[in-house]
């Protein structure tokens, strides 16, 4: 079981891929929570099936689209290559970005549960004795919301982990850019003799993954109250 440094090397962009991934989306996934859980709005409906749409689009679809988008000639691209210097091609931001777009339904919903859970008569207690709309949030809601928000972020980090179709199809297989762990076992699999290769390495990623699972329903239970809420 004693990994290679190219294995070593496709561990560590992995976990830089979905470390990435996850705290870029973090401000955005709470942001929609927040929303679709206190919002009141025309078009709300359409919102919730626009964020949650990754999770039943094929990801081969949703890396097309990507490519559209932030490719070197898409007009999200070409606006990051022109005014922030960063380039999503064949680059690890590239595979980065199509974690964090796969990851954000499932962040999205773990927080939104758990801002649900949050009950409102608190805030209310809060304000009648002082609290500014801001201090309440922060001193109430935000502590009380917070399992569901690791929870969701972890969830969201163990998705990138996982993430293949969305990825090969936006910046390919590009092996220490790209290559991430779904992609090399993918890889070893279509190599003579890498069967060993793709056992070390399936191992790690379900450890990885079930790790994961476990930590953010056990985040999600504590939001809930014992189990009220659920993040699957």
């Amino acid at each position: 079981m004693s990994l290679s440094p190219e294995e070593w090397g496709i561990i560590a962009l992995s976990l830089k891929v979905s470390t990435v991934a996850v705290v870029a989306t973090l401000p955005l996934a709470f942001a929609l929570a927040w929303l679709l859980a206190r919002g009141r709005f025309p078009g709300k409906i359409l919102v919730d099936a626009m964020v949650h749409l990754p999770l039943v689009l094929p990801p081969v679809v949703t890396g097309w689209l990507l490519l559209l988008a932030f490719g070197n000639n898409g007009p999200a691209g070409h606006w990051f290559a022109e005014w922030l210097g960063v380039s999503f091609m064949f680059r690890w931001t590239g595979a980065a970005l199509a974690a964090a777009v796969m990851a954000l339904p499932l962040m999205v919903r773990a927080m939104r549960l758990s801002i649900e859970a949050v009950d409102r008569r608190l805030e209310g207690a809060a304000r009648t004795l002082g609290a500014t709309p801001w201090r309440a949030f922060a001193t109430i809601t935000l502590p009380l919301a917070m399992p569901g928000i690791i929870a969701g972020a972890v969830l969201g980090f163990a998705r990138s982990l996982g993430e293949f179709g969305a990825t090969i199809s936006f910046v390919s297989n590009i092996p220490g850019e790209t290559r991430t762990l779904p992609l090399a076992i993918y890889s070893a699999l279509q190599t003579p003799g890498g069967e060993a290769m793709v056992t070390r390495l399936a191992l790690i990623a379900v450890a990885l993954s079930l790790a994961a699972l476990v930590l953010s329903e056990a985040l999600a239970r504590r939001a809930g109250n014992g189990g009220v809420a659920h993040v699957l």
